[in-house]
């Protein structure tokens, strides 16, 4: 993202950036997964639900990194409008990529024993996306930031001026949902 924050930067300061001309691109097949020199295991790109490309389905066993996902972004203009993925809907695949994350079967079963268990019973294909309308309105309006297009932005420390948010949490909900807070 530095680079490309860097890249924006001169393009604008050398105006070499074409004025009321809109475009798209859809970048697809992201890697899947990234080496953690920390842990010394594989950590998901995107989140490990995501269904990988059935040709890289063998370089789960062999060689991760070449691994590529069913994941896609809209940018339009350099600034990113849409995210979504095609989610994997077979239990042992779920399972592998679990594996492959470096993630015990007790873990799995703790953490994800739910999702596995269901899919055991079949699952359509499903998948989905978000698209950032406030985003394509930045990026239409050529506006600096998204707070110049949000009718109530929040500042720096996530708040809204406006409506005081966030704002504390009314008894009832904190009673329906079972939570109490303790003062310290």
């Amino acid at each position: 993202p530095t680079l490309g924050a860097l890249r924006g930067i001169v393009a604008r300061k050398l105006d070499i950036i074409p004025k009321n001309q809109y475009n798209f691109l859809w970048v697809t097949e992201f890697p899947f997964f990234e080496w953690n020199e920390e842990t010394a295991h594989w950590d998901a790109m995107h989140h490990p639900f995501t269904m990988p490309l059935e040709e890289c389905l063998p370089y789960l066993d062999t060689d991760p990194g070449q691994v590529r996902a069913k994941c896609y972004d809209m940018v339009l203009n350099g600034t990113e409008l849409l995210s979504g993925s095609i989610r994997i809907t077979d239990w042992q695949l779920q399972e592998k990529m679990f594996n492959v994350l470096g993630l015990e079967k007790e873990e799995i079963d703790r953490k994800f024993g739910f999702l596995v268990e269901a899919y055991k019973y079949g699952a359509p294909p499903h998948g989905g996306s978000g698209m950032g309308l406030d985003r394509l309105v930045m990026t239409m309006l050529a506006a600096d930031s998204l707070r110049d297009v949000v009718a109530f932005p929040k500042v720096q420390n996530a708040s809204e001026l406006m409506s005081q948010c966030p704002a504390p949490a009314d008894e009832k909900a904190l009673d329906e949902l079972g939570i109490a807070v303790v003062e310290e």
